[in-house]
């Protein structure tokens, strides 16, 4: 199931990045415009734009919160590489595990270690 739910929030994130899907936006939302003067701008015709607007942006939130921990986990493994294979300190490799008292004390050396 995970692989599935990779697979398709690849493919909703490449989708809804594009251009194509930004324009299909505006079309929808000048179509639900155009329709208001048509039903008396009633409370339904608003209910449903928002309550679809609600429902994508819900959706959109587990989609965007999954690729973020992807992108955030692939950059993390480039910087360990590059931290591994230099002259750099490799305590800081899993700096991201640490907690807020230990990333405080380390930002704290690192601070003084470029302090002239």
């Amino acid at each position: 199931m995970k692989d599935q739910f990779d697979k398709l929030s690849r493919t909703v994130e490449n989708a809804v990045g594009s251009a194509w899907a930004f324009l299909v936006a505006c079309g929808i939302i000048a179509a639900w415009a155009a329709i208001g003067p048509l039903v008396g701008w009633s409370d339904t015709w608003q209910l449903v734009v928002n309550t679809g607007t609600t429902i994508v942006t819900f959706l959109m939130v587990f989609v965007m919160q999954h690729t973020q921990t992807r992108d955030t986990r692939a950059l993390h493994l480039k910087l360990a590489e590059l931290i591994r294979v230099s002259d750099a300190r490799n305590s800081l490799i899993s700096a991201e595990d640490l907690d807020e008292a230990s990333l405080d004390a380390a930002k704290s050396q690192v601070q003084n270690l470029t302090t002239p």
